[in-house]
């Protein structure tokens, strides 16, 4: 089991946790001897009653407990120190006094973590997600806490409850509390941006010297390294990366050929080939990206969707983030709108020489074509920010199966997408992928998904039998590491048409 203690894993300063009257702990011993029980029949299960048992903030043995006791407060902490930096920018009075009002919300949340507090119904503060919200607040959550509601949800309505502290305000409604951080780690990531711009600026050029078998084979190659590029991107989690040096993360973002290829041994759910073969086949398709982190991993993101339009794989990307400030570094318009700019406008990076900067300029203004042309599309649908799993997209989003069901690739970045793919419940290790995303594979009109993901909370599935279990033995922080990841694929049924519940 995961190991929050282990050097991998090493979690920050601890703050002080009232965790009140709560259910037993459960360990793994007790599930193992209850496995014959689960998965749970689908009329069975629900937000609070997950396919295999829920991961609960309660449970020691979790990265769940280390999270809900640990990094969310540590992280919510940080935010409202963000907040007195920016509050002692101002001088209107009336922005100032709305502003501390913001602050006051805020340590009102801390209270509530720090003291296990119930979960309460969302504020109507006009937001399109409120009614999903309560909804399933009354329906699977009424007298449950912080602690023993599923983590993912209980770490969801934090962030949720998070907006709430600006969306009731006048003045600070689109106020995103981690902004600064996103710009500064992207600032600190240097070596690996030129990296990839030196590589990629120049628009590709066919070479008729080639075979067509041959064009298809180099092809596939770069494929293959641009998506270890997109995956490994996801190491610098800024939730996860509170006490990193400039060192680690460089570590963590090199990307270089020679380290790509040492690292897929640590891909250990891989479908990374058949994936390959399955792009190959997709000519002026769309690909839609689920976006996870800002900065340097959606700078990833659009290095390897950029390929994607200039190899004749697309004429389409939709790049799916957040319309709120989530889970620390996610991706919002904002975010999106900085970087393309930066890349183009920008002088983030002191040391860089004028060909490098030439190169990333070049790549920037790219990239802001495409999205003019329409060949780049970013969006935002609500159902991204509520506590729902992917599992209910189909039922709470019928929209937006429709609109993913006509992609024909999904590929869903990161650790939160994966943990809501799955349900994020304790499923066996080597239980398949297709099996642990329910609706996603199996519903009419379901698109083929990919996750790409390195892993860094306790949920994992699609791993071949006994690996996991070697790595418990071996090394007890592997599940919160960052060190190893998976590319897993559904092909889903893109021939059937989406059938929706009255």
């Amino acid at each position: 089991m995961s190991n929050p203690n282990h050097p991998s894993a090493k979690p920050p300063a601890k703050v002080q946790l009232n965790l009140g009257n709560l259910p037993p702990k459960m360990n793994p011993a007790d599930i193992k001897a209850n496995s014959s029980q689960y998965p749970r029949t689908p009329s069975r299960v629900n937000p609070n009653n997950p396919p295999w048992p829920a991961y609960r903030g309660y449970h020691e043995y979790s990265f769940a407990h280390a999270t809900m006791g640990v990094r969310l407060p540590t992280i919510l902490g940080k935010a409202i120190d963000d907040v007195w930096k920016t509050l002692n920018e101002q001088s209107d009075e009336e922005r100032i006094i709305d502003l501390i009002n913001c602050i006051h919300r805020m340590e009102d949340l801390m209270n509530d973590l720090q003291n296990n507090a119930k979960l309460r119904p969302i504020a109507d503060d006009g937001a399109g997600d409120v009614a999903l919200w309560n909804k399933e607040i009354a329906k699977f959550f009424r007298g449950k806490d912080f602690m023993n509601a599923p983590w993912l949800f209980a770490e969801a309505f934090k962030y949720r409850r998070l907006r709430e502290c600006f969306s009731l305000s006048k003045f600070w409604v689109d106020y995103d509390v981690f902004f600064r951080q996103k710009c500064d780690t992207f600032s600190r990531s240097s070596q690996a941006v030129f990296e990839l711009s030196t590589r990629f600026s120049q628009p590709r050029q066919a070479d008729s010297s080639l075979s067509e078998a041959e064009i298809a084979e180099k092809n596939k190659l770069l494929f293959l390294e641009l998506t270890q590029v997109c995956l490994w991107g996801n190491s610098t989690d800024l939730s996860l990366l509170i006490d990193m040096t400039e060192e680690d993360i460089k570590k963590l973002q090199s990307t270089g050929g020679d380290h790509l290829a040492a690292t897929e041994k640590n891909i250990l759910g891989n479908n990374l080939h058949k994936l390959a073969d399955y792009v190959m086949t997709i000519k002026g398709g769309r690909i839609d990206f689920v976006l996870d982190n800002a900065g340097f991993e959606l700078y990833c993101d659009l290095v390897y969707a950029d390929w994607l339009i200039q190899s004749g794989t697309c004429s389409k990307v939709i790049f799916h983030g957040k319309k709120i400030a989530w889970f620390v570094s996610d991706v919002t318009k904002k975010d999106w709108d900085w970087l393309l700019n930066t890349c183009v406008y920008g002088q983030l990076f002191e040391n860089a020489t004028d060909g490098e900067m030439d190169t990333l300029r070049t790549m920037g203004h790219r990239w802001k074509q495409y999205e003019k042309e329409g060949k780049w599309k970013y969006e935002a649908h609500p159902f991204w920010c509520t506590g729902y799993t992917f599992w209910d997209l189909h039922s709470e989003a019928p929209d937006l199966f429709q609109y993913l069901s006509e992609a024909d690739l999904v590929i869903f970045k990161g650790d939160l997408n994966h943990r809501k793919l799955t349900y994020d419940c304790h499923a066996p290790l080597d239980t398949p992928f297709q099996m642990a995303i329910g609706p996603l594979a199996s519903e009419p009109g379901a698109p083929p998904v990919c996750s790409l993901r390195t892993i860094k909370s306790d949920v994992v599935v699609g791993i071949p039998p006994g690996v996991g279990e070697k790595l418990d033995e071996e090394e007890p922080g592997w599940k919160i590491s960052g060190k190893y990841a998976v590319v897993l694929l559904s092909e889903g049924r893109p021939g059937d048409k989406p059938q929706y519940a009255s």
